[in-house]
C-alpha cells in the first residue's frame, strides 16, 4: 500500500481529498501537513504542524508516492503581494523540488482555468509559473487540474463568487466546444479526479475543468 502526502487538507478541495483518501485502500497513510491541528482524526493520519516558511526543515517528511497539493489563497486574505506570491508561486513550487528530490512518485497540483505565466493578472499568472517550474522537475506522474469556479461550501464567504458562480450555471447550458471547460465545477469532483490521477495511465499532464466533470463519470 501507498503513503499520500497532502497539502491544504482544511480547503474545500483538500478537505474532500482528505477524506476520500481514509477510505481508500490503496494508501496506510497519509501525511498533512499543516499549521494547526485538524478537526478530523484517523489511524492512517500522520499530521506533521508545519512551518511553511522554513520548509527545508520538512525535507525528511516529504516522503511517500503520491502528493496532492491545494494549497491557496486570495489578495483579500493576502494583500501583501510578496507574502500573495510566496503562497501562490514559491511553497509548491519548493514542495514540488523536495518530492521530487525524495523520489515521490506523482504530484497532482491544483492550478486554475487560464493559468498562463504571461498574464497580467497575478493570480493566473503565478499558477502559469507553477505549472511551468513542475514541467521541468519530471515527475513520473504529473497532474495539473484546471478548474473553472469551484462549487461547494466554504468557511469563508465570498459573496462576489457565488454571484459568478450562480450566473455561469444558468448560462452553462450555452457552453458548447471550448467554452465547455468554463462550467461551474464541484470541489468533491476535483478531489476525485486528483486521487484517480496517479492510480490510472491518462497519458497526459494538463486536465481542463470539463476533462475533470468527464473523469468522474468513468
Amino acid at each position: 500500500m501507498k503513503i499520500a502526502l497532502l497539502f491544504g487538507s482544511s480547503g474545500l478541495i483538500g478537505s474532500h481529498i482528505l477524506l476520500k483518501l481514509i477510505k481508500n485502500n490503496n494508501y496506510h497513510k497519509i501525511k498533512i501537513f499543516v499549521r494547526s491541528d485538524p478537526t478530523i482524526y484517523d489511524k492512517k493520519l500522520e499530521i506533521i504542524k508545519t512551518d511553511f516558511k522554513n520548509l527545508k526543515n520538512y525535507k525528511d517528511n516529504i516522503r511517500g508516492d503520491d502528493c496532492f497539493f491545494c494549497i491557496g489563497t486570495t489578495r483579500k486574505k493576502t494583500p501583501n503581494k510578496d507574502e500573495y506570491r510566496r503562497v501562490e508561486y514559491e511553497i509548491p513550487v519548493e514542495i514540488a523540488q523536495i518530492a521530487k528530490s525524495n523520489s515521490v512518485d506523482s504530484f497532482v497540483y491544483v492550478s486554475s482555468i487560464s493559468a498562463n505565466p504571461k498574464s497580467s493578472g497575478a493570480y493566473l499568472r503565478h499558477k502559469g509559473e507553477v505549472e511551468e517550474e513542475l514541467k521541468k522537475l519530471n515527475f513520473p506522474v504529473l497532474g495539473i487540474l484546471r478548474p473553472s469556479f469551484l462549487m461547494g461550501k466554504r468557511k469563508e464567504k465570498r459573496i462576489f463568487e457565488k454571484i459568478g458562480i450562480l450566473f455561469f450555471r444558468m448560462i452553462s447550458p450555452l457552453f458548447l466546444g471550448p467554452l465547455k471547460k468554463m462550467k461551474p465545477i464541484h470541489s468533491e469532483k476535483i478531489a476525485e479526479v486528483m486521487i484517480k490521477i496517479p492510480q490510472k495511465n491518462y497519458n497526459k499532464t494538463i486536465f481542463e475543468s470539463n476533462e475533470i466533470a468527464e473523469l468522474t463519470l468513468n
